[in-house]
């Protein structure tokens, strides 16, 4: 009975072991629809959008730049207008080459929707924040005397000066070797090197309602800015935007993250202007329409090539998934079945352990008893002539 126990107990983990291994072929083959639906998702709405506003990319980074511009008392309107006004002069300047950019330059995004909701999230002071590779650019901005009083005639302070203008107030810098960069795996296959983020998952192992993607992962960056690396070797995305946006969670609906709460650790916003902080507070009331945003990037030609394949991959990942759950559903009532046999045998060593003599009689009653002649005793002893 013990030896039958253990057999089945081997067994009983065996299924497991195989529910456990079709969950994660389930959740890869999942992650692999949405990534490809968010794909042609961007296609088509980028398409639509081309279709329906003649701007490109040039001009959307124009209209950007211009934006900037405006913000004439900020040190990022400053050096701006150094660059498109006094390029000659700014490229020959220590400190203008020590400056990669500014943080509403660096990345686009696919539509005026989710440039406009990133935008409000980050704030105008991140999304005017300069953007230095190393340090040294960071200490060559803002120059100070023995007292620790600003140098208004060096930095960005001299530059603003050299052009008529006075820098008002504090600014913002990323320091890209500074920061702290994402710690874990980069998707080399992707030419946007998206970073491997664990997608959030319902009790049952699909992605709530709703959920998009990661705020991080929707940055579109240019070949240029791709190739902007930091001397360990970390890229935009896992330093700058990693930092700016950790693991947002970006969604359909305000809806769809009060149904998603229990999973949103980093906040989280929805395409229809919900706001939900990393510390919990929600942002309510309409949304502020900022002037500088992230640039659309809607040309077709930095889309997907073979749409017709990527299609036909979603149709054999949904057939894949089918698969999977039918496998899963054998492997459970087998699992059932085990299990309900185990039961029984535990439960019949556990008669056997406490009443010994009990479950030995019953257990061999209809298969030990030798068979009896007519009269015979089947105690073995002589029958009592005096009765019992």
């Amino acid at each position: 009975m013990e030896d039958k126990l253990k057999r089945l107990a081997l067994k009983v983990g065996h299924h497991e072991d195989n529910i456990r291994f079709l969950k994660s072929q389930l959740n890869a083959v999942e992650d692999a629809c949405i990534d490809l639906g968010i794909k042609l998702g961007n296609y088509h709405s980028s398409v639509a959008a081309v279709m329906n506003n003649d701007t490109s990319a040039q001009e959307a980074e124009q209209r950007t730049i211009r934006s900037i511009l405006d913000q004439d008392t900020t040190a990022a309107g400053i050096i701006c207008q150094l660059k498109v006004r006094h390029h000659e002069l700014a490229s020959k300047m220590t400190l203008m080459k020590g400056i990669l950019g500014f943080v509403a330059t660096l990345g686009k995004v696919n539509n005026d929707n989710l440039s406009r909701l990133l935008t409000e999230y980050l704030g105008m002071d991140n999304m005017l924040a300069l953007v230095c590779k190393t340090y040294d650019g960071v200490k060559d901005l803002e120059k100070y005397d023995k007292d620790g009083i600003i140098d208004k005639t060096s930095g960005v302070h001299g530059l603003g000066r050299s052009v008529g203008k006075f820098l008002d107030g504090r600014f913002t810098v990323f320091c890209l070797e500074n920061l702290r960069p994402f710690s874990g795996d980069i998707n080399i296959g992707d030419p946007q090197r998206k970073l491997i983020l664990h997608r959030p998952r319902l009790p049952g192992g699909e992605s709530p309602p709703g959920f998009l993607d990661f705020a991080v992962n929707m940055i579109h960056l240019d070949r240029a800015h791709l190739s902007c690396l930091t001397a360990s070797g970390h890229g935009l995305r896992e330093t700058l935007f990693y930092t700016l946006f950790s693991h947002l969670q970006v969604y359909k609906t305000r809806a769809d993250i009060q149904s998603a709460l229990p999973l949103i650790k980093d906040g989280a916003v929805s395409l229809d202007g919900g706001i939900l902080r990393p510390n919990g507070s929600f942002c309510l009331g309409d949304s502020k329409n900022l002037e500088v945003r992230f640039p659309v990037n809607i040309e077709v030609s930095s889309l997907p090539e073979n749409i017709a394949e990527m299609e036909e991959q979603v149709k054999l990942k949904n057939w894949e998934k089918e698969r999977v759950l039918e496998d899963m559903k054998r492997e459970e009532d087998l699992l059932k079945q085990v299990k309900e046999l185990y039961r029984k045998q535990k439960q019949e060593l556990m008669d056997y352990l406490t009443h010994p003599a009990v479950a030995q009689t019953s257990r061999d009653s209809p298969t030990t008893h030798s068979p009896t002649t007519p009269g015979s005793n089947p105690f073995g002893a002589k029958p009592s002539h005096k009765g019992w």
